[in-house]
């Protein structure tokens, strides 16, 4: 399935623009609705955007849990790996898959948890009523304060992101496993810039010398 190759960009992206214009329409919202302008400041104040800087922390809050997942899947995140590279190739594989599994484990566990506990802050009702099931005794769960939301809409990003870098994490183990490659990132390199090789005896590469 190719479209989970670049699964985290995509959302990542479509979150980041939302917030980013949502923040922009909101302060312009602000500024308009104190300008004394006829009609224009009346429209203005009858808009409510009480909402949007609630709705942009939340949709900050996921983009972390699916940068999270990204820095998996690309080896961003950093590790202390200098004594496990001084070992032999095959005691460092397997200390690279106990790693990897490791994350795998873990994130796996904080999913199950938070699904758990999104489940009981709501989601158990909103499905049974989507489905016309009975409800019972189910709590509706809290909501958000301006949006008023159900919260475990908000925190949903919980399982959702941990199971994203669980597989991630197995992802990057297989792979390991098959070709002994893991995903690695220079942190001093930066994407569209190239490096200019200076060559000895102070002269530049187009042909100038140097200062």
């Amino acid at each position: 399935m190719k479209f989970l190759d670049h699964l985290e960009e995509w959302l990542i992206a479509f979150l980041m623009g939302g917030a980013t214009l949502l923040i922009f329409f909101a302060v312009v919202h602000r500024y308009l609705a104190s300008a004394p302008i006829p009609y224009l400041q009346d429209w203005m104040l009858r808009l409510n955007f009480n909402w949007a800087q609630e709705l942009c922390i939340y949709m900050f809050v996921w983009m972390a849990k699916f940068g999270a997942a990204y820095g998996v899947r690309t080896g961003i995140h950093v590790g202390v790996d200098v004594m496990v590279n001084r070992l032999e190739e095959k005691v460092r594989a397997k200390f690279i898959i106990f790693a990897l599994l490791s994350g795998a484990l873990f994130t796996g566990c904080i999913a199950y948890l938070g699904g758990h506990f999104v489940w009981d802050n709501g989601a158990h009702y909103a499905i049974f009523k989507m489905f016309g099931l009975s409800v019972g005794d189910l709590p509706e769960g809290p909501t958000t304060p301006d949006l008023e939301w159900p919260t475990w809409i908000v925190y949903s990003a919980i399982p959702v992101g941990s199971a994203l870098m669980s597989f991630r994490f197995l992802q990057v183990t297989w792979t390991f496993i098959k070709t002994g490659a893991i995903p690695h990132h220079d942190h001093g390199h930066v994407d569209g810039v190239d490096e200019v090789q200076q060559p000895v005896g102070g002269a530049r590469k187009d042909g100038g010398a140097l200062a």
